[in-house]
């Protein structure tokens, strides 16, 4: 028979005034700016351990094959301890010195960090933010996702196809950022979670932009590196995409379903992470259950303007003329959004300065026709960009990894590591290892035309001497660098898109490496064959 003490456990001597063992704390994965932050710190100390290198450039400024050498560091110390604290800044928007290459605030050249992002994101807060206080979107969502409760998976192909066209062929990704407002209280309307409005919009980006077909950001700038047509290799580049965004939607779409049907199974929940989405439009009054079921003539205004300024977004940032004309040549997509290309005449050719003024210029149309008092919409605006702060910080850090990677002078010694694995391989293997060299390089390049201005130049004369055409070259190139940004944390387009979630990248990995590892195989089964049929 045991021997209780009462007022105590059992066996634990514990009196009647000795407080209960605290429970022990379940570890929690660190949010995304932590996680980050140990990013931005881990890839500084390896870069202290990696040697300086360059390589001799050219008359274009691409890289000669076997002109590495290695240099002494460009650095002290205590110059690298000051490089890491001031990468979140120089991430940005610091300037790269258009003579050396190095990243600082006080440079002259042209603009390295992010600051264009964070604006035009911060903008989107500021117009989500005063078109909620009108809850026109809050009403339309409600009734949308009434009605295609049943059929919700049939709005995910349609995005999600929608956004890999976009993404295949002109590089649509940054500008998704706009879809979240709006996707989210949609998706969580029909039964769905937090996840599948992020992968609905990261994975259909992100997998177009992966298995691009004649995007002049990345396929048009790797093969003006290489000299090629943009249109060589492009039945393989049409397969690739048809297969993989296939599999990508049936992955999101049979996740949706499962979680529509039984909640429990949601890798991120339903309970809303924190109060700001039921504090966005506080000094309104709560929507009823009849208001919900019309729309009045201000709402549809607004809704009218929603439509019209995401349309327009999308439209102006096409490079009709690059996609059509099928041009190569050097192009910064991230940060200056040129082509080679002569634009046509009804092209905007806009980028962030524009894209972000459209939308605060928006928010400031539904105020006025919302007869919202001057108060109330200053206010919005100020609760718009507060609301955006926390993914900004992610940007900025993703940023600041490229950016200690760039002024340590580090790049170029793993560009050479990547040349030296790849030489004298046969057709075959040298076709996968060019995709497989690529992933650690595109983790600190996530610029893919930035990425391809530097490796293209040693990859493409490799592959001859392996037998592999310089088209396939570019297919290998494009799988690897793509398919690691669909799960890199230095891409801002997965890191400040899991933040405007609030999905924490535990949860995205856990979700998307069932689907990466598919898609790894599927795109070395394509090169392997494309190999050997030359």
């Amino acid at each position: 028979m045991s021997t209780t003490i009462e007022g105590g456990d059992a066996g634990t001597g514990a009196g009647p005034d000795t407080p209960p063992a605290a429970p022990r704390k379940k570890f929690e994965f660190p949010g995304p700016i932590t996680m980050l932050a140990i990013v931005m710190i881990v890839v500084w100390l390896v870069a202290l351990a990696v040697p300086s290198g360059v390589f001799r450039h050219d008359a274009d400024g691409a890289p000669i094959p076997g002109s590495f050498q290695h240099i002494p560091s460009p650095l002290t110390f205590w110059q690298r301890v000051q490089q890491l604290i001031l990468a979140p800044v120089n991430g940005l928007y610091g300037i790269r010195d258009s003579v050396s290459g190095f990243v600082d605030t006080d440079a002259l050249g042209h603009l390295f960090g992010s600051v264009g992002v964070v604006m035009f994101i911060m903008s989107l807060g500021v117009f989500l933010s005063v078109s909620f206080a009108t809850h026109s979107l809050e009403v339309a969502v409600a009734r949308l996702g009434e009605r295609l409760r049943t059929r919700g998976w049939l709005l995910i192909v349609a995005i999600m196809l929608l956004f890999s066209v976009l993404g295949s062929t002109m590089g649509f990704s940054v500008e998704t950022f706009g879809f979240y407002g709006l996707l989210i209280p949609l998706m969580l309307a029909m039964g769905f979670d937090r996840m599948v409005a992020a992968m609905t919009i990261i994975v259909g980006a992100m997998i177009g932009c992966a298995a691009s077909t004649v995007n002049p950001f990345s396929i048009g700038v790797a093969s003006g590196e290489a000299g090629v047509s943009i249109g060589d290799g492009i039945v393989l580049r049409i397969a690739l995409w048809v297969v993989m965004t296939a599999v990508a939607i049936t992955y999101v779409v049979r996740y949706a379903l499962r979680v529509q049907r039984d909640p429990s199974r949601s890798l991120v929940g339903f309970e809303a992470p924190d109060t700001e989405a039921t504090d966005l439009a506080e000094e309104n009054l709560e929507v009823t259950t009849e208001e919900l079921r019309r729309l009045t003539g201000t709402q549809k205004w607004v809704l009218a303007i929603t439509g019209f300024t995401f349309a327009l977004m999308i439209f102006s940032v096409i490079p009709w003329s690059a996609i059509f004309g099928a041009s190569t040549g050097p192009a910064e997509y991230e940060l200056q959004h040129q082509t080679a290309a002569e634009p046509y005449w009804f092209e905007l050719n806009w980028w962030f300065p524009q894209l972000t003024m459209l939308f605060v210029l928006a928010a400031i149309v539904v105020g006025v026709v919302a007869r919202m008092g001057e108060k109330k919409l200053v206010s919005l605006i100020t609760r718009g960009v507060g609301d955006m702060v926390g993914p900004a910080i992610v940007i900025l850090l993703a940023q600041g990894v490229s950016v200690i990677m760039t002024n340590t002078q580090t790049i170029d010694t793993a560009l050479n590591a990547m040349e030296n694995l790849v030489s004298g391989a046969s057709a075959g293997v040298f076709s996968i290892l060019a995709m497989l060299v690529n992933i650690p390089l595109a983790f600190l390049i996530p610029s893919a035309s930035g990425h391809a201005t530097l490796a293209m130049p040693l990859l493409a004369p490799l592959g001859e001497f392996a037998g592999v055409n310089r088209a396939l070259v570019i297919t290998a190139w494009q799988m690897g660098h793509g398919l690691t940004m669909l799960v890199s944390p230095t891409n801002v387009v997965v890191a400040g898109g899991l933040a405007m979630a609030k999905v924490g990248y535990d949860r995205f990995v856990r979700f998307i490496w069932p689907l990466l590892l598919v898609l790894l195989v599927i795109a070395a089964a394509a090169l392997g064959i494309g190999a050997a049929l030359g």
